[in-house]
């Protein structure tokens, strides 16, 4: 019988021979694309069959009581699921990827390739007002981590095939082959050389041929133009640019605040108590609110009057009511609310259809406020608005000017207003880049000094572990040894220094080779020294949770050649050379770089 892992490791070998690792990995990203696209498709398919199950009878001209029912339950199964099978984080998947790209060699854990899946599927089904696109990104980049690391591939190719594996997920559940490729060039910063575009390419033109070939070549939102572009109405664009920009900064700010509150809840029971009451009361009172919102997102996009848009209004306490623009409004401020009460109580979901789904919003409002006090004379249209308005948030939330104008012209097939899109898009992206430097994926670990950047420099000092530089000590001195005793250290070491530490193991000094050069080889001398006498304190102490950049900024601010590193109650954990740093340096940069 023929064992599995010789046979791997036979086929590895074979590959090995065979074909390089660049036209390797252009096989794999193919494959990478077929599996991504399946899982948005399946993914897609779940969330619409629980939806249509649980709401297909639900009366128009009412508000109905199960919406405050199905969240709470949609809720309770993901945190069981979460807790009891998956007994792992799966939450912020776009954040977990720029962590697995710039602390984990990215590797990604192999349970993320479906377990995000089902848990996003029961969330967003039952009315969890969040989106399956940030779970199914995840899903992508575990798919492409599993491939490379099945394959054993460098870490370059890993990073590599991660990306492959987001664009993918991007071009097929959104029908949007160049969003994906520039997603990954945006949000998770993989730099843009023809070794890692060729590889992108594949993956997104695979995984979106394979969802149109299902699903039909069609945008994920009709839109029809109402007014082609024009240069008069350039000061709309703008004005809508910072405004989206605003509600952006809004939109991050309060997440963050709100998740902020969910961590200090504590317990998995208290958080899911006070997530899933906001939640179901949010969405009985704003039906909108339920799921994904794409629904609300067509008719802003195709409606012809007021009387289209009045049908917002249906299934909730408003329905009948001439208020739409501030059952809107209401909407624009508590989806935000509803989208971290979602995550917080223990559900699974992501920002990109509440970034889509509050632009529209703003996009629709804007333009009816513009129109109504005819602000320079010009009117503007409600559907170019609400589409340009989904460019304009997704770009701020995400910073990502370039994804946001990519995603809406393939979303909508609104390539006629290309200029619009880019005005709106930079309006939003400089407005809220004023306020915030980071995009509310990457902020976090930004926070941490975790974050891979297109600052080639600091990529490379983040992408390099602590563990790689420190060289550890199997002997160590004690204040009260003799001359002696170090002499017969030296000769048994290579070391040119030698840590000094207390019973209780705490560094309290050094011992330079160089300071006693002169002394070692008096041997008279040896009950006359002791090392208390002898030990020096180092320009400075580096902390073992301190990052790569700390430590270089350290080196560079002391001039030393050799640091200490000690952990948290100061227990010696070993010494960093400088030339340590810069060896493993040009090794990652080796590593980093392209053929």
């Amino acid at each position: 019988m023929v064992n599995v892992r010789d046979f791997i490791a036979w086929l590895i070998r074979w590959r090995r021979r065979h074909f390089s690792d660049n036209n390797f990995v252009l096989l794999v990203s193919f494959f990478v694309g077929i599996f991504t696209a399946l899982a948005g498709l399946l993914l897609k398919w779940l969330i619409a069959q629980i939806e249509e199950l649980l709401t297909h009878k639900f009366s128009v001209t009412n508000a109905n009581w199960l919406y405050l029912v199905y969240p709470v339950v949609g809720i309770w199964l993901t945190m069981l699921f979460i807790r009891y099978v998956v007994r792992d984080d799966i939450s912020h998947g776009v954040t977990k990827i720029l962590f697995a790209i710039a602390r984990k060699q990215s590797r990604i854990k192999p349970h993320n390739t479906w377990t995000s899946v089902v848990a996003s599927a029961i969330t967003v089904g039952f009315g969890g007002s969040v989106g399956a696109e940030a779970p199914i990104v995840l899903t992508g980049s575990a798919i492409g981590s599993t491939l490379g690391q099945v394959c054993r591939l460098e870490g370059k190719y890993m990073m590599m095939l991660v990306g492959c594996g987001a664009a993918g997920a991007v071009a097929g559940i959104f029908k949007a082959p160049i969003a994906g490729l520039v997603f990954v060039l945006e949000v998770l910063m993989i730099d843009l050389t023809m070794t890692s575009l060729l590889p992108l390419l594949v993956s997104s033109v695979t995984a979106a041929g394979l969802t149109f070939a299902v699903s039909g070549t069609k945008p994920i939102f009709e839109f029809h133009l109402q007014n082609a572009f024009s240069v008069d109405r350039i000061p709309a664009y703008l004005a809508l640019g910072i405004f989206c920009g605003l509600a952006s900064l809004y939109f991050t700010r309060t997440m963050n605040m709100l998740e902020g509150q969910f961590r200090k809840l504590g317990g998995v029971y208290r958080k899911f108590v006070v997530g899933a009451v906001m939640l179901s009361l949010l969405i009985y009172l704003f039906p909108s609110l339920y799921g994904e919102g794409y629904e609300l997102i067509t008719l802003l996009l195709n409606g012809t009057g007021q009387e289209d848009w009045n049908t917002a209004m249906d299934r909730s306490l408003f329905y009948g009511s001439d208020h739409l623009l501030v059952y809107l409004f209401l909407i624009i401020i508590f989806k935000v609310f509803a989208s971290t009460a979602t995550n917080g109580g223990g559900g699974c979901g992501g920002i990109f259809a509440p970034s889509l789904f509050l632009g529209c919003l703003c996009g629709f409002i804007f333009c009816r406020w513009w129109n109504t006090y005819e602000v320079l004379g010009i009117d503007v249209s409600e559907r170019n608005f609400a589409m340009l308005g989904m460019c304009g948030l997704m770009s701020g939330v995400m910073h990502a000017p370039l994804t946001g104008i990519f995603l809406i012209a393939e979303l909508t097939g609104g390539y006629a207003l290309f200029m619009p899109l880019m005005i709106v898009s930079v309006g939003s992206y400089l407005t809220i880049k004023y306020f915030e430097p980071h995009s509310i994926y990457a902020m976090r670990l930004a926070q941490r000094g975790e974050l891979l950047t297109h600052h080639t420099d600091r990529s490379i000092l983040t992408l390099m572990s602590m563990d790689s530089v420190i060289q550890h000590y199997d002997q160590v001195l004690y204040p009260d040894m003799n001359l002696g005793d170090v002499a017969t250290q030296v000769s048994n070491s290579k070391n040119h220094v030698f840590p000094v530490v207390n019973r209780q193991m705490q560094f309290v000094g050094a011992v330079y080779l160089d300071d006693i050069r002169h002394l070692v080889f008096r041997t008279e001398l040896y009950r006359d020294f002791t090392v208390s006498q002898l030990m020096k304190q180092p320009e400075a102490r580096l902390s073992v949770n301190d990052s790569m950049d700390v430590v270089v900024k350290v080196f560079d601010r002391t001039g030393a050649w050799t640091l200490p590193v000690v952990d948290a109650d100061g227990i010696f954990v070993g010494f960093i050379r400088k030339s340590s740093v810069l060896t493993v340096y040009r090794q990652v940069l080796a590593d980093f770089s392209n053929d």
